[in-house]
C-alpha cells in the first residue's frame, strides 16, 4: 500500500507584491499547507485564515512555527541573510529570483544549503509559463538553435505596487539586469544549456543610478548560438517573448503573456510550477529536470555589471 505524504508545512517571510501567487498557489497545492507569514507590516496579514500564523521577525517565525520549509518573498538585498537564516534552521528554501544580489553571497548560500543538506531553490517563475514549455516542447530535437532572444519590457513603476525598494539599487541590486535579467538568464539556459559568455552589454542608467534597459550579447559556444537579451523599464505596456531562430533557417517564438489578458495573469499558473517543484525537490531531492541554478545566473548577472563599466570606461570620452 502507498503511504500518503503529509503536506509540506510551509511559511511566507516577505508579503510583497508577489506573495499573492505563492499564497494562491499554496491555496490550490495538495502537497502543501501555509502554517506561517512573516512581514515588518501587519497590515499585510489582512484577509488570511485566522490559522495562519503571523510574525514581524522572520526569525522568530524560523524558531517557533512548525514549518518544514519557508519561501522567501523579501528585497533582493535581504535574500542572503534571510536565506541563511533559514537555512542555518535546517528549513528548506525556495528564494524570489535573484539567490543574491552579489555573486559571492549566491555562493555562500549555495555552499552551505550543500553542507547542510537543506534543499536551496531560486524562483525563476518563466521557465514555468505555458507559451514557454510549448515553444521548449516543439522546437526539433535533431536541428539546433543558432539564435534565440529573451525580450522583457514593462513599465516598472506599474509592477512594484508599493514595493518601491524596486527602484532603489542599492536594494535591488542594481535595476532591470539585476532584477529581470535573472529570468531572462534563466530562460536562454534553459533552452541553450549552461555555456553561455557575455559579449557586449549597454546599459541606460536614470539619474539615481537605477539601469532602466539593457541590452545584452550572449554566446553558448558548446551549442553554437548566439543570444540576445533586451530588457527595458521604461516600456510603454508589456513584452515579454522568445524568439528562436533554427540551423534550417526555421523560426519559432513564444509570447509569455499569450491567453492571459489580466495584468500579470500569466504569473498564476507560473507559480503554480514553482511551488510543485520546490515540494518536489524537498521531499523527494530529485526533478524531473536539472533545478534552477541561481549561482550561476548571479554570476551572469555580475558579469553584466563588469563588462558594462569595463566598456563605458574603455569608450573614449
Amino acid at each position: 500500500m502507498t503511504q500518503l505524504r503529509p503536506p509540506l508545512r510551509v511559511g511566507i517571510v516577505g508579503l510583497g507584491v508577489i506573495s499573492r501567487f505563492y499564497l494562491a498557489a499554496l491555496d490550490r497545492s495538495p502537497d502543501a499547507e501555509l502554517v506561517a507569514v512573516c512581514d515588518r507590516d501587519a497590515s499585510t496579514f489582512a484577509g488570511l485564515p485566522s490559522r495562519i500564523e503571523r510574525y514581524g521577525d522572520h526569525r522568530r517565525l524560523l524558531a517557533t512555527a512548525d514549518v518544514d520549509a519557508v519561501i522567501v518573498n523579501v528585497p533582493n538585498d535581504a535574500h542572503f541573510p534571510v536565506c541563511h537564516d533559514a537555512l542555518a534552521a535546517g528549513r528548506a528554501v525556495c528564494v524570489e529570483k535573484p539567490l543574491a544580489t552579489c555573486p559571492q553571497d549566491a555562493l555562500r548560500l549555495t555552499r552551505y544549503a550543500h553542507e547542510r543538506g537543506v534543499p536551496l531553490f531560486t524562483s525563476f517563475h518563466r521557465r514555468y509559463n505555458a507559451p514557454v514549455r510549448a515553444l521548449l516542447d516543439r522546437l526539433p530535437k535533431d536541428v539546433p538553435v543558432t539564435s534565440l532572444t529573451v525580450r522583457y519590457k514593462e513599465m516598472i513603476e506599474e509592477h512594484t505596487g508599493r514595493d518601491r525598494w524596486y527602484l532603489d539599487p542599492a536594494r535591488c541590486g542594481g535595476g532591470c539586469l539585476a532584477d529581470n535579467g535573472p529570468n531572462a538568464f534563466d530562460l536562454l539556459r534553459l533552452f541553450l544549456g549552461e555555456d553561455l559568455r557575455v559579449h557586449d552589454v549597454e546599459l541606460r542608467r536614470d539619474a539615481r543610478g537605477v539601469d532602466r534597459a539593457a541590452r545584452i550579447r550572449l554566446a553558448a559556444p558548446t551549442a553554437g548560438a548566439q543570444a540576445r537579451v533586451e530588457l527595458d523599464w521604461a516600456y510603454p505596456g508589456e513584452c515579454k517573448t522568445i524568439e528562436v531562430r533554427l540551423a534550417d533557417g526555421r523560426t519559432d517564438s513564444a509570447d509569455m503573456l499569450a491567453g492571459h489578458p489580466e495584468f500579470k495573469g500569466s504569473l498564476w499558473h507560473e507559480y503554480v510550477g514553482v511551488l510543485r517543484d520546490f515540494v518536489q525537490l524537498t521531499t523527494t531531492g530529485t526533478l524531473a529536470e536539472p533545478a534552477p541554478d541561481g549561482l550561476t545566473v548571479a554570476e551572469l548577472v555580475a558579469t553584466c555589471y563588469r563588462t558594462a563599466q569595463h566598456d563605458r570606461e574603455e569608450t573614449p570620452a
